[in-house]
Protein backbone atom coordinates (compact mmCIF):
# COMPACT_ATOMS: atom_id res chain seq x y z
CA UNK A 1 0.00 0.00 0.00
CA UNK A 2 1.44 3.36 -1.09
CA UNK A 3 0.74 6.27 1.24
CA UNK A 4 0.21 9.66 -0.38
CA UNK A 5 1.04 12.97 1.26
CA UNK A 6 -2.64 13.76 1.77
CA UNK A 7 -3.34 10.33 3.28
CA UNK A 8 -0.24 10.64 5.49
CA UNK A 9 -1.33 14.06 6.74
CA UNK A 10 -4.82 12.77 7.51
CA UNK A 11 -3.50 9.69 9.30
CA UNK A 12 -1.06 11.68 11.44
CA UNK A 13 -3.68 14.33 12.28
CA UNK A 14 -6.16 11.61 13.19
CA UNK A 15 -3.56 9.88 15.38
CA UNK A 16 -2.74 13.11 17.22
CA UNK A 17 -6.45 13.90 17.69
CA UNK A 18 -7.28 10.44 19.00
CA UNK A 19 -4.29 10.50 21.35
CA UNK A 20 -5.18 13.97 22.64
CA UNK A 21 -8.80 12.94 23.24
CA UNK A 22 -7.60 9.82 25.09
CA UNK A 23 -5.37 11.89 27.38
CA UNK A 24 -8.15 14.41 28.03
CA UNK A 25 -10.60 11.62 28.81
CA UNK A 26 -8.16 9.97 31.19
CA UNK A 27 -7.43 13.32 32.85
CA UNK A 28 -11.06 14.24 33.38
CA UNK A 29 -11.94 10.75 34.64
CA UNK A 30 -8.96 10.90 36.99
CA UNK A 31 -10.07 14.33 38.24
CA UNK A 32 -13.64 13.11 38.81
CA UNK A 33 -12.38 10.00 40.60
CA UNK A 34 -10.10 12.04 42.87
CA UNK A 35 -13.05 14.28 43.75
CA UNK A 36 -15.22 11.25 44.52
CA UNK A 37 -12.46 9.65 46.59
CA UNK A 38 -12.10 12.85 48.60
CA UNK A 39 -15.85 12.76 49.27
CA UNK A 40 -15.64 9.10 50.27
CA UNK A 41 -12.69 9.87 52.54
CA UNK A 42 -14.63 12.69 54.17
CA UNK A 43 -17.56 10.39 54.91
CA UNK A 44 -15.28 7.62 56.15
CA UNK A 45 -13.63 10.13 58.49
CA UNK A 46 -17.09 11.27 59.59
CA UNK A 47 -18.07 7.65 60.36
CA UNK A 48 -14.94 7.19 62.48
CA UNK A 49 -15.80 10.38 64.37
CA UNK A 50 -19.33 9.12 65.08
CA UNK A 51 -17.98 5.77 66.29
CA UNK A 52 -15.47 7.57 68.51
CA UNK A 53 -18.20 9.81 69.96
CA UNK A 54 -20.39 6.78 70.69
CA UNK A 55 -17.45 5.05 72.36
CA UNK A 56 -16.66 8.14 74.46
CA UNK A 57 -20.28 8.36 75.66
CA UNK A 58 -20.35 4.68 76.54
CA UNK A 59 -17.05 4.89 78.41
CA UNK A 60 -18.30 7.81 80.48
CA UNK A 61 -21.58 5.98 81.10
CA UNK A 62 -19.79 2.83 82.30
CA UNK A 63 -17.46 4.91 84.47
CA UNK A 64 -20.40 6.69 86.09
CA UNK A 65 -22.18 3.41 86.81
CA UNK A 66 -19.03 1.87 88.29
CA UNK A 67 -18.48 4.94 90.49
CA UNK A 68 -22.11 4.85 91.60
CA UNK A 69 -21.80 1.26 92.75
CA UNK A 70 -18.54 1.96 94.55
CA UNK A 71 -20.01 4.97 96.30
CA UNK A 72 -23.06 3.01 97.48
CA UNK A 73 -20.96 0.12 98.80
CA UNK A 74 -18.09 2.06 100.37
CA UNK A 75 -19.23 5.68 100.78
CA UNK A 76 -15.76 6.69 99.60
CA UNK A 77 -15.58 10.35 98.53
CA UNK A 78 -13.19 9.44 95.73
CA UNK A 79 -15.96 7.42 94.09
CA UNK A 80 -18.29 10.39 94.51
CA UNK A 81 -15.79 12.72 92.84
CA UNK A 82 -15.30 10.19 90.04
CA UNK A 83 -19.09 9.88 89.65
CA UNK A 84 -19.62 13.64 89.52
CA UNK A 85 -16.81 14.06 86.99
CA UNK A 86 -18.32 11.45 84.69
CA UNK A 87 -21.82 12.91 84.99
CA UNK A 88 -20.45 16.34 84.02
CA UNK A 89 -18.82 14.95 80.89
CA UNK A 90 -21.77 12.81 79.76
CA UNK A 91 -23.95 15.71 78.47
CA UNK A 92 -21.16 17.02 76.21
CA UNK A 93 -20.42 13.49 74.97
CA UNK A 94 -24.11 12.98 74.12
CA UNK A 95 -24.29 16.43 72.47
CA UNK A 96 -21.30 15.48 70.30
CA UNK A 97 -23.12 12.32 69.17
CA UNK A 98 -26.20 14.39 68.33
CA UNK A 99 -24.18 16.89 66.28
CA UNK A 100 -22.38 14.21 64.30
CA UNK A 101 -25.53 12.18 63.51
CA UNK A 102 -27.73 15.10 62.49
CA UNK A 103 -27.53 13.94 58.85
CA UNK A 104 -28.86 10.44 59.69
CA UNK A 105 -32.58 10.26 60.70
CA UNK A 106 -32.27 6.64 61.86
CA UNK A 107 -29.37 7.49 64.14
CA UNK A 108 -31.17 10.59 65.40
CA UNK A 109 -34.02 8.33 66.48
CA UNK A 110 -31.59 6.20 68.45
CA UNK A 111 -30.01 9.31 69.96
CA UNK A 112 -33.44 10.44 71.14
CA UNK A 113 -33.91 7.07 72.86
CA UNK A 114 -30.43 7.35 74.39
CA UNK A 115 -31.24 10.81 75.75
CA UNK A 116 -34.49 9.55 77.33
CA UNK A 117 -32.73 6.62 78.97
CA UNK A 118 -29.80 8.82 80.01
CA UNK A 119 -32.10 11.33 81.73
CA UNK A 120 -33.78 8.44 83.54
CA UNK A 121 -30.36 7.13 84.58
CA UNK A 122 -29.40 10.59 85.80
CA UNK A 123 -32.41 10.55 88.12
CA UNK A 124 -31.33 7.15 89.48
CA UNK A 125 -27.82 8.45 90.10
CA UNK A 126 -29.04 11.57 91.86
CA UNK A 127 -31.36 9.47 94.08
CA UNK A 128 -28.50 7.11 95.02
CA UNK A 129 -26.23 10.05 95.78
CA UNK A 130 -28.89 11.64 97.98
CA UNK A 131 -29.55 8.46 99.98
CA UNK A 132 -25.88 7.68 100.54
CA UNK A 133 -25.13 11.26 101.56
CA UNK A 134 -27.98 11.00 104.09
CA UNK A 135 -26.53 7.75 105.48
CA UNK A 136 -29.43 5.60 104.26
CA UNK A 137 -27.18 2.88 102.89
CA UNK A 138 -29.68 -0.03 103.08
CA UNK A 139 -32.28 2.04 101.27
CA UNK A 140 -29.73 3.06 98.67
CA UNK A 141 -28.68 -0.56 98.07
CA UNK A 142 -32.30 -1.72 97.92
CA UNK A 143 -33.20 1.09 95.54
CA UNK A 144 -30.18 0.31 93.35
CA UNK A 145 -31.29 -3.33 93.02
CA UNK A 146 -34.97 -2.65 92.38
CA UNK A 147 -35.33 0.80 90.79
CA UNK A 148 -34.80 -0.45 87.24
CA UNK A 149 -31.44 1.31 86.74
CA UNK A 150 -29.74 -1.98 85.81
CA UNK A 151 -32.31 -2.63 83.07
CA UNK A 152 -31.97 0.99 82.01
CA UNK A 153 -28.20 0.62 81.64
CA UNK A 154 -28.65 -2.60 79.64
CA UNK A 155 -31.10 -0.83 77.33
CA UNK A 156 -28.61 2.01 76.86
CA UNK A 157 -25.86 -0.43 75.98
CA UNK A 158 -28.06 -2.20 73.44
CA UNK A 159 -28.96 1.05 71.68
CA UNK A 160 -25.31 2.15 71.63
CA UNK A 161 -24.36 -1.21 70.09
CA UNK A 162 -27.09 -0.75 67.43
CA UNK A 163 -25.86 2.78 66.64
CA UNK A 164 -22.26 1.60 66.29
CA UNK A 165 -23.38 -1.31 64.07
CA UNK A 166 -25.25 1.16 61.86
CA UNK A 167 -22.09 3.26 61.45
CA UNK A 168 -20.11 0.12 60.64
CA UNK A 169 -22.60 -0.71 57.85
CA UNK A 170 -22.23 2.80 56.45
CA UNK A 171 -18.45 2.42 56.58
CA UNK A 172 -18.62 -0.85 54.63
CA UNK A 173 -20.93 0.67 52.00
CA UNK A 174 -18.70 3.74 51.52
CA UNK A 175 -15.59 1.58 51.34
CA UNK A 176 -17.27 -0.57 48.67
CA UNK A 177 -18.19 2.56 46.70
CA UNK A 178 -14.60 3.77 46.89
CA UNK A 179 -13.30 0.42 45.67
CA UNK A 180 -15.77 0.45 42.76
CA UNK A 181 -14.62 3.94 41.78
CA UNK A 182 -11.00 2.84 41.81
CA UNK A 183 -11.84 -0.17 39.63
CA UNK A 184 -13.64 2.11 37.18
CA UNK A 185 -10.62 4.40 37.04
CA UNK A 186 -8.32 1.42 36.47
CA UNK A 187 -10.36 0.19 33.50
CA UNK A 188 -10.60 3.64 31.97
CA UNK A 189 -6.84 4.10 32.28
CA UNK A 190 -6.26 0.65 30.75
CA UNK A 191 -8.54 1.43 27.80
CA UNK A 192 -6.95 4.85 27.26
CA UNK A 193 -3.49 3.33 27.54
CA UNK A 194 -4.32 0.67 24.95
CA UNK A 195 -5.77 3.37 22.71
CA UNK A 196 -2.61 5.47 22.98
CA UNK A 197 -0.46 2.40 22.30
CA UNK A 198 -2.60 1.60 19.27
CA UNK A 199 -2.24 5.15 17.98
CA UNK A 200 1.52 5.04 18.53
CA UNK A 201 1.81 1.68 16.78
CA UNK A 202 -0.33 2.80 13.85
CA UNK A 203 1.62 6.05 13.52
CA UNK A 204 4.91 4.16 13.55
CA UNK A 205 3.65 1.85 10.82
CA UNK A 206 2.43 4.76 8.68
CA UNK A 207 5.74 6.60 9.06
CA UNK A 208 7.70 3.45 8.29
CA UNK A 209 5.58 2.78 5.19
CA UNK A 210 5.88 6.36 4.04
CA UNK A 211 9.63 6.39 4.61
CA UNK A 212 9.99 3.14 2.66
CA UNK A 213 8.08 4.67 -0.25
CA UNK A 214 10.41 7.68 -0.21
CA UNK A 215 13.46 5.44 -0.12
CA UNK A 216 12.14 3.53 -3.14
CA UNK A 217 11.60 6.83 -4.93
CA UNK A 218 15.20 7.85 -4.29
CA UNK A 219 16.48 4.58 -5.68
CA UNK A 220 14.37 5.06 -8.80
CA UNK A 221 15.86 8.49 -9.30
CA UNK A 222 19.42 7.17 -9.13
CA UNK A 223 18.62 4.75 -11.96
CA UNK A 224 17.41 7.48 -14.31
CA UNK A 225 19.41 8.43 -17.37
CA UNK A 226 22.21 10.95 -16.82
CA UNK A 227 20.61 13.06 -19.54
CA UNK A 228 17.68 13.62 -17.22
CA UNK A 229 19.78 15.49 -14.66
CA UNK A 230 17.29 18.34 -14.58
CA UNK A 231 14.39 16.05 -13.84
CA UNK A 232 16.46 14.21 -11.24
CA UNK A 233 17.34 17.52 -9.55
CA UNK A 234 13.68 18.49 -9.54
CA UNK A 235 12.66 15.16 -8.07
CA UNK A 236 15.45 15.46 -5.50
CA UNK A 237 14.14 18.82 -4.37
CA UNK A 238 10.68 17.34 -4.06
CA UNK A 239 12.05 14.45 -2.06
CA UNK A 240 13.92 16.80 0.31
CA UNK A 241 10.72 18.72 0.86
CA UNK A 242 8.86 15.49 1.52
CA UNK A 243 11.58 14.32 3.89
CA UNK A 244 11.31 17.58 5.84
CA UNK A 245 7.59 16.99 6.09
CA UNK A 246 8.22 13.51 7.41
CA UNK A 247 10.52 14.87 10.11
CA UNK A 248 8.01 17.57 11.00
CA UNK A 249 5.16 15.11 11.26
CA UNK A 250 7.34 12.67 13.20
CA UNK A 251 8.00 15.48 15.70
CA UNK A 252 4.26 16.14 16.00
CA UNK A 253 3.61 12.46 16.69
CA UNK A 254 6.42 12.13 19.22
CA UNK A 255 5.84 15.52 20.88
CA UNK A 256 3.84 15.99 24.07
CA UNK A 257 0.15 15.43 23.34
CA UNK A 258 -0.55 18.86 24.81
CA UNK A 259 0.79 20.48 21.64
CA UNK A 260 -2.73 21.11 20.25
CA UNK A 261 -3.50 23.07 23.40
CA UNK A 262 -0.34 25.15 22.97
CA UNK A 263 -1.35 25.84 19.35
CA UNK A 264 -4.78 27.04 20.43
CA UNK A 265 -3.19 29.42 22.94
CA UNK A 266 -0.82 30.75 20.26
CA UNK A 267 -3.56 31.34 17.71
CA UNK A 268 -5.63 33.05 20.37
CA UNK A 269 -2.79 35.48 20.94
CA UNK A 270 -2.64 36.14 17.15
CA UNK A 271 -6.38 36.78 17.08
CA UNK A 272 -6.01 39.24 19.95
CA UNK A 273 -3.17 40.99 18.13
CA UNK A 274 -5.10 41.06 14.85
CA UNK A 275 -8.12 42.60 16.55
CA UNK A 276 -6.13 45.77 17.39
CA UNK A 277 -5.58 46.99 13.77
CA UNK A 278 -9.06 45.78 12.88
CA UNK A 279 -10.53 47.93 15.64
CA UNK A 280 -8.45 50.90 14.48
CA UNK A 281 -9.75 50.35 10.94
CA UNK A 282 -13.35 50.34 12.18
CA UNK A 283 -12.66 53.58 14.10
CA UNK A 284 -11.28 55.28 11.00
CA UNK A 285 -14.17 54.09 8.83
CA UNK A 286 -16.65 55.21 11.46
CA UNK A 287 -15.07 58.67 11.57
CA UNK A 288 -14.92 58.97 7.80
CA UNK A 289 -18.30 57.47 6.89
CA UNK A 290 -20.36 55.98 9.74
CA UNK A 291 -23.05 54.74 7.34
CA UNK A 292 -20.68 52.15 5.88
CA UNK A 293 -20.65 50.17 9.16
CA UNK A 294 -23.62 48.20 10.48
CA UNK A 295 -24.29 47.77 14.19
CA UNK A 296 -23.52 44.08 13.80
CA UNK A 297 -20.09 44.85 12.38
CA UNK A 298 -19.26 47.28 15.19
CA UNK A 299 -20.47 44.79 17.81
CA UNK A 300 -18.51 41.93 16.23
CA UNK A 301 -15.20 43.86 16.19
CA UNK A 302 -15.49 45.75 19.48
CA UNK A 303 -17.41 43.34 21.71
CA UNK A 304 -17.98 39.83 20.38
CA UNK A 305 -14.47 39.10 19.02
CA UNK A 306 -12.63 40.33 22.18
CA UNK A 307 -15.06 38.42 24.39
CA UNK A 308 -14.63 35.22 22.34
CA UNK A 309 -10.81 35.39 22.34
CA UNK A 310 -10.81 36.22 26.05
CA UNK A 311 -13.00 33.21 26.78
CA UNK A 312 -10.76 30.94 24.67
CA UNK A 313 -7.62 32.17 26.45
CA UNK A 314 -9.15 31.74 29.92
CA UNK A 315 -10.39 28.25 29.05
CA UNK A 316 -7.07 27.05 27.61
CA UNK A 317 -5.11 28.44 30.57
CA UNK A 318 -7.48 26.73 32.97
CA UNK A 319 -7.14 23.43 31.06
CA UNK A 320 -3.35 23.69 31.13
CA UNK A 321 -3.33 24.27 34.91
CA UNK A 322 -5.80 21.44 35.37
CA UNK A 323 -3.68 18.95 33.41
CA UNK A 324 -0.52 19.93 35.31
CA UNK A 325 -2.25 19.62 38.68
CA UNK A 326 -3.82 16.24 37.88
CA UNK A 327 -0.50 14.84 36.60
CA UNK A 328 1.24 16.02 39.78
CA UNK A 329 -1.34 14.38 42.03
CA UNK A 330 -1.29 11.21 39.94
CA UNK A 331 2.51 10.90 40.15
CA UNK A 332 2.44 11.41 43.92
CA UNK A 333 -0.36 8.87 44.27
CA UNK A 334 1.73 6.18 42.54
CA UNK A 335 4.89 6.84 44.52
CA UNK A 336 5.85 3.97 46.84
CA UNK A 337 6.00 5.04 50.50
CA UNK A 338 9.15 4.15 52.47
CA UNK A 339 9.00 4.36 56.26
CA UNK A 340 12.13 5.46 58.14
CA UNK A 341 12.91 7.04 61.53
CA UNK A 342 12.51 10.82 61.30
CA UNK A 343 14.07 13.49 63.51
CA UNK A 344 11.09 15.83 63.34
CA UNK A 345 12.81 18.75 65.06
CA UNK A 346 15.63 18.71 62.49
CA UNK A 347 13.16 18.24 59.65
CA UNK A 348 11.05 21.27 60.67
CA UNK A 349 14.16 23.36 61.32
CA UNK A 350 15.24 22.62 57.75
CA UNK A 351 11.87 23.82 56.43
CA UNK A 352 12.09 26.99 58.54
CA UNK A 353 15.62 27.64 57.28
CA UNK A 354 14.46 27.38 53.66
CA UNK A 355 11.84 30.09 54.37
CA UNK A 356 14.13 32.37 56.38
CA UNK A 357 14.61 34.88 53.59
CA UNK A 358 10.85 35.27 53.28
CA UNK A 359 10.17 35.49 57.03
CA UNK A 360 12.99 38.02 57.45
CA UNK A 361 11.48 40.09 54.66
CA UNK A 362 8.08 40.03 56.40
CA UNK A 363 9.50 40.46 59.92
CA UNK A 364 7.88 37.15 60.97
CA UNK A 365 9.23 34.40 63.23
CA UNK A 366 8.85 30.63 63.22
CA UNK A 367 9.08 29.06 66.69
CA UNK A 368 9.62 25.30 66.89
CA UNK A 369 8.47 23.73 70.15
CA UNK A 370 8.51 20.11 71.38
CA UNK A 371 8.50 17.75 68.38
CA UNK A 372 8.20 13.99 69.03
CA UNK A 373 9.86 11.79 66.41
CA UNK A 374 8.07 9.20 64.33
CA UNK A 375 8.66 6.47 61.74
CA UNK A 376 7.10 7.42 58.41
CA UNK A 377 7.79 8.40 54.80
CA UNK A 378 10.20 11.35 54.81
CA UNK A 379 9.12 12.89 51.51
CA UNK A 380 5.40 12.78 52.34
CA UNK A 381 5.83 14.18 55.87
CA UNK A 382 8.15 16.93 54.64
CA UNK A 383 5.71 17.88 51.87
CA UNK A 384 2.82 18.07 54.34
CA UNK A 385 4.62 20.27 56.89
CA UNK A 386 6.30 22.40 54.20
CA UNK A 387 2.92 23.17 52.67
CA UNK A 388 1.36 24.04 56.03
CA UNK A 389 4.25 26.28 57.13
CA UNK A 390 4.49 27.99 53.73
CA UNK A 391 0.74 28.69 53.83
CA UNK A 392 1.13 30.17 57.32
CA UNK A 393 3.82 32.53 55.99
CA UNK A 394 1.86 33.31 52.83
CA UNK A 395 -1.37 34.28 54.59
CA UNK A 396 -0.07 36.43 57.44
CA UNK A 397 -2.14 39.49 58.32
CA UNK A 398 -0.74 42.68 56.75
CA UNK A 399 0.25 45.16 59.44
CA UNK A 400 0.54 42.49 62.11
CA UNK A 401 3.86 41.00 63.24
CA UNK A 402 3.76 37.39 62.08
CA UNK A 403 4.12 34.65 64.69
CA UNK A 404 4.15 31.00 63.61
CA UNK A 405 4.42 28.10 66.07
CA UNK A 406 5.14 24.48 65.17
CA UNK A 407 4.74 21.91 67.93
CA UNK A 408 3.87 18.27 68.51
CA UNK A 409 2.83 15.79 71.15
CA UNK A 410 2.37 12.05 71.54
CA UNK A 411 -1.11 10.63 72.02
CA UNK A 412 -0.90 6.89 72.65
CA UNK A 413 0.17 5.18 69.43
CA UNK A 414 -0.17 8.40 67.46
CA UNK A 415 1.58 11.74 67.28
CA UNK A 416 -0.09 15.10 66.68
CA UNK A 417 1.68 18.03 65.02
CA UNK A 418 0.25 21.54 64.95
CA UNK A 419 1.10 24.58 62.82
CA UNK A 420 -0.38 27.71 64.39
CA UNK A 421 -0.25 31.27 63.04
CA UNK A 422 -1.73 34.65 63.89
CA UNK A 423 -2.61 35.50 60.30
CA UNK A 424 -5.81 36.23 58.44
CA UNK A 425 -7.67 33.16 59.64
CA UNK A 426 -10.31 31.09 57.81
CA UNK A 427 -14.07 31.41 58.06
CA UNK A 428 -15.45 28.35 59.92
CA UNK A 429 -17.75 27.55 56.99
CA UNK A 430 -14.64 27.10 54.80
CA UNK A 431 -12.73 24.74 57.14
CA UNK A 432 -13.59 21.69 55.01
CA UNK A 433 -13.69 23.54 51.71
CA UNK A 434 -10.00 24.50 51.86
CA UNK A 435 -9.09 20.79 51.65
CA UNK A 436 -11.05 20.26 48.41
CA UNK A 437 -9.21 20.08 45.10
CA UNK A 438 -9.05 23.41 43.23
CA UNK A 439 -11.00 25.18 46.00
CA UNK A 440 -9.71 28.24 47.85
CA UNK A 441 -11.18 30.47 50.55
CA UNK A 442 -10.89 34.12 51.49
CA UNK A 443 -9.32 36.94 49.48
CA UNK A 444 -7.46 35.53 46.46
CA UNK A 445 -4.43 37.86 46.46
CA UNK A 446 -1.79 35.10 46.60
CA UNK A 447 -0.67 32.80 43.76
CA UNK A 448 -1.89 29.23 43.77
CA UNK A 449 -4.22 26.75 42.09
CA UNK A 450 -5.96 25.33 45.18
CA UNK A 451 -4.20 21.96 45.17
CA UNK A 452 -1.83 22.39 48.15
CA UNK A 453 -4.15 21.44 51.02
CA UNK A 454 -5.94 18.83 48.91
CA UNK A 455 -2.52 17.27 48.30
CA UNK A 456 -1.75 17.51 52.03
CA UNK A 457 -4.94 15.69 52.98
CA UNK A 458 -4.33 12.98 50.34
CA UNK A 459 -0.80 12.41 51.69
CA UNK A 460 -2.07 12.34 55.28
CA UNK A 461 -4.64 9.69 54.39
CA UNK A 462 -1.98 7.59 52.63
CA UNK A 463 0.10 7.69 55.82
CA UNK A 464 -2.90 6.61 57.91
CA UNK A 465 -3.45 10.05 59.38
CA UNK A 466 -6.01 12.85 59.39
CA UNK A 467 -5.72 16.63 59.22
CA UNK A 468 -8.10 19.29 60.49
CA UNK A 469 -8.30 23.07 60.81
CA UNK A 470 -9.30 25.32 63.73
CA UNK A 471 -9.65 28.97 62.78
CA UNK A 472 -11.75 32.10 62.71
CA UNK A 473 -11.50 35.20 60.54
CA UNK A 474 -8.74 37.60 61.62
CA UNK A 475 -7.77 35.28 64.51
CA UNK A 476 -5.14 33.07 62.91
CA UNK A 477 -5.39 29.37 62.11
CA UNK A 478 -4.19 26.08 63.56
CA UNK A 479 -3.75 23.06 61.30
CA UNK A 480 -3.61 19.80 63.25
CA UNK A 481 -2.01 16.68 61.73
CA UNK A 482 -2.48 13.29 63.45
CA UNK A 483 -0.27 10.41 62.28
CA UNK A 484 0.58 6.91 63.49
CA UNK A 485 3.82 6.96 65.48
CA UNK A 486 4.98 4.09 63.29
CA UNK A 487 3.74 3.89 59.71
CA UNK A 488 3.81 0.47 58.05
CA UNK A 489 4.22 0.52 54.28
Amino acid sequence: MQITDRLFNRLVLSAVTVGFVAVLLAGFVLFATIQRNQEFNRWVDHTYQVQQALADFRIQLERSETARRGYILRRDQRYLAFLQSSMRELPEALAQVERLTIDNPAQQGRVAQIRTLYERQLAFVQESERLVSAGAIPQAVNRFRNDGSIENIIALRDILVEARAEEQKLLEVRTAQQTAGQQTLLWVMIVCGLLVLGVAGGSTFVIFQYTRDLTASRRSLTRLNANLEGLVEERTVDLRRANDEIQRFAYIVSHDLRSPLVNIMGFTAELEAANVPLGELVDRVEQANPDLLSDDARSAVRIELPEATGFIRASTQKMDRLINAILRLSREGRRVLTAEPLDMTALVEGIAASLKHRTDELGATITIQAMPDLVSDRVAVEQILSNLIENAVKYLKPGRVGRIFVRGRAEGTRVVYEVEDNGRGIDPKDHERVFDLFRRAGTQDQPGEGIGLAHVRALAYRLGGIISCDSALDQGATFRLSLPAVTTT
